[in-house]
């Protein structure tokens, strides 16, 4: 970036009338890359794509090969931007488990209608440090980006946006507790900021939970993934088993003492 004909560093904060350079980034051409990622499911109008940790959904900054859209080029379609075809919601790229992916226009679009209207039902499993006050329950906090760390997400924000996440206790543990969660809406970190926002932080998650130093992401599944078909109405639903590594945290997390 360039300030007045001058190199600046990103953290360079700007002054009124400065005038500004930037070079957009080359773009490199998407290429179809291989891969063994399960099908939870697969009709002409879409797939449910079961995604490993570590695999960011489309391509960004830093991540130019390697994404699920890499791996299922030529496989899915929709939308106006070319380097997300196909993609109408996503996972972080260190949360595992189900994501629909539509294969034509037609149906990337009423897919977009039903996260619109909430029919799109997806459900985490989230291993937690604390014990809920309660078996269930309902957070309703707007989540934006942060006002001091732009790169992550809170509640402490100029851009709020409505959130929404229900929970229930699956399991409790000496100091954890096992989480299914269900999104309402689907902000970005939406489960992560507001289960860290009542006490209950995400194992593993290195943002906004706590360490774990045998476990290097979050502990975070979308271990369900069911809606109306967007073409025939008739209902899809898909499971999700939990991946060996969450698993032995979870035996774990069983064996501490209080």
């Amino acid at each position: 970036m360039r300030v007045d004909g001058a190199v600046r560093p990103k953290s360079y904060r700007l002054e009124a009338g400065q005038a500004i350079e930037l070079e957009p980034p080359v773009r490199a051409p998407l290429v179809r890359e291989a891969h063994d990622f399960r099908i939870a499911y697969e009709d002409e109008h879409l797939l449910v794509v079961d995604k490993p940790a570590g695999v960011v959904v489309h391509p960004g900054p830093g991540h130019s090969t390697g994404t699920l859209v890499h791996a299922l080029l030529g496989q899915a379609a929709g939308g106006a931007e070319p380097e997300r075809p196909g993609i109408v919601h996503r996972l972080d790229r260190d949360t595992s488990g189900l994501i629909v992916v539509a294969r034509t226009e037609d149906a990337y679009r009423r897919l977009q209608a039903l996260v619109r209207r909430r029919k799109l039902e997806r459900v985490y499993l989230a291993l937690v440090r604390g014990r809920p006050r309660s078996r269930s329950g309902r957070i309703e906090a707007p989540i934006g980006r942060d006002r001091s760390e732009p790169t992550r997400h809170s509640l402490d924000t100029d851009t709020p946006r409505e959130a929404v996440t229900h929970f229930e206790v699956v399991e409790l543990l000496p100091e954890h507790a096992l989480l299914r969660v269900r999104l309402e809406t689907g902000r970005t970190h939406q489960i992560r900021v507001h289960l860290a926002a009542i006490g209950l932080p995400v194992v593993g998650d290195r943002v906004y939970g706590v360490r774990d130093l045998e476990l290097e992401r979050q502990f975070l599944h979308a271990t369900r993934l069911a809606f109306p078909h967007p073409i025939t109405g008739e209902p899809v639903e898909t499971e999700s088993p939990l991946p060996d590594d969450l698993v032995a945290a979870l035996e774990r997390a069983r064996g501490q003492t209080p």
